[in-house]
C-alpha cells in the first residue's frame, strides 16, 4: 500500500483551522465523479469540542485534554502539552490508522491552535519527524491558517506574518499560508493590503495611522495629579520611543522582505472559485 498525500493544517487558535477543514471537505465532496478526491478529515487536537467535518479518526479516542485536567488536575495548556507527548509516547497508534490509507486518498489533519507547539516546544517536529521515517515526506504539506480579519491593522497583519514564518522554519515542509474570515472583512481593504509588493511599503504607506493611535493611548497613561493637567513631561521620551518602535518595525518587514518567504492565498468560504484556487495551491 502507497502513502496517502498530508495536509497538515495549522494555525492559531481561533483562526478558522476546522472551518477550513470542513469547507475542504465539502468542496471536494461536491465536485464531479471525475475530479472527485478521496479526502479524509483528521482531528488531531486534544482540546477540540466541536467541529462540522466528518471525522476520519481522533486523538480523544486515545486521550483528551478534559481527561487529562480532570485526572492530573492540571491547566488547560499543560493538558494539551501533556496529550501530544502522550501522543509520541503512543505513534503506533498512529501509525496504524495511517496505514489505511492508499496513495490515491488525501488526509487534511486539523492540529492543535496552541502556537508554542509549533515554535519553541518541539512536539509537533519530532511528529513530523515520525512521519518522515514513516516515508510521507514528499506527501505532506503544512497549511497555516490566519485571520483575515486582523489585516487591517498593519501591526497585526506583519505580526501574523512573522508568526506563519516562524511556523515555516519550525516545521520544515512544503508551506502555504491562508488567509481565512475573508467573507468577513471589506475586499477593497484586503486587497489594499495584498496589493502591496512588499512589507516595508505596506508600512510606509499604512503605517502611520497605526503609530498614531499607539501615541494616543500612551498619552492616556501620562497621571494626572489632583485637579492640574496631565504632567506631559515625558512627552519627548515617549516620542523617542515611538520612534525607536518604528525602526524596530521597519527592520522587522526588511526581514520578511529580504527573503520573501511569506505569502497569503485569501480564501472566502462563500465562493467556490476561491476554495478551489487554494485547494489547486496546495
Amino acid at each position: 500500500m502507497g502513502r496517502c498525500a498530508i495536509q497538515l493544517v495549522t494555525g492559531p487558535a481561533g483562526s478558522g483551522k476546522s472551518t477550513y477543514c470542513h469547507v475542504i471537505q465539502e468542496h471536494c465532496l461536491s465536485l464531479g465523479p471525475r475530479h472527485r478526491r478521496r479526502i479524509h478529515v483528521v482531528n488531531l487536537d486534544p482540546a477540540a469540542e466541536h467541529f462540522r467535518y466528518d471525522v476520519a479518526f481522533d486523538i480523544r479516542d486515545l486521550i483528551s485534554v478534559d481527561d487529562v485536567m480532570d485526572e492530573l488536575q492540571l491547566g488547560p495548556n499543560g493538558s494539551l502539552v501533556y496529550c501530544m507527548e502522550y501522543l509520541l509516547e503512543n505513534m503506533d497508534w498512529l501509525q496504524e490508522l495511517l496505514d489505511n490509507y492508499d496513495d490515491d486518498e488525501y488526509l487534511v489533519i486539523d492540529c492543535p491552535g496552541q502556537i508554542e507547539l509549533y515554535t519553541h516546544i518541539p512536539v509537533m517536529n519530532k511528529i513530523i519527524d515520525q512521519l518522515r521515517t514513516w516515508g510521507y515526506e514528499q506527501s505532506m504539506v503544512s497549511v497555516f491558517v490566519v485571520d483575515a480579519t486582523f489585516i487591517t491593522d498593519v501591526s497585526k497583519f506583519i505580526s501574523g506574518s512573522l508568526l506563519a514564518l516562524s511556523a515555516m522554519i519550525s516545521m520544515q515542509l512544503p508551506h502555504v499560508n491562508v488567509l481565512s474570515k475573508c467573507d468577513l472583512v471589506e475586499e477593497a481593504a484586503m486587497d489594499r493590503i495584498l496589493e502591496m509588493e512588499s512589507a516595508l511599503q505596506l508600512w510606509d504607506v499604512l503605517g502611520d495611522s497605526s503609530s498614531a493611535r499607539r501615541s494616543s493611548s500612551s498619552s492616556l497613561l501620562i497621571p494626572r495629579v489632583g485637579n492640574n493637567p496631565p504632567d506631559n513631561s515625558n512627552g519627548n521620551n515617549n516620542i523617542n520611543s515611538d520612534r525607536r518602535w518604528s525602526r524596530l518595525t521597519e527592520s522587522i518587514c526588511s526581514l520578511l522582505d529580504d527573503y520573501s518567504m511569506v505569502g497569503f492565498i485569501p480564501l472566502n468560504i462563500n465562493d467556490e472559485d476561491s476554495i478551489s484556487h487554494v485547494l489547486a495551491t496546495v
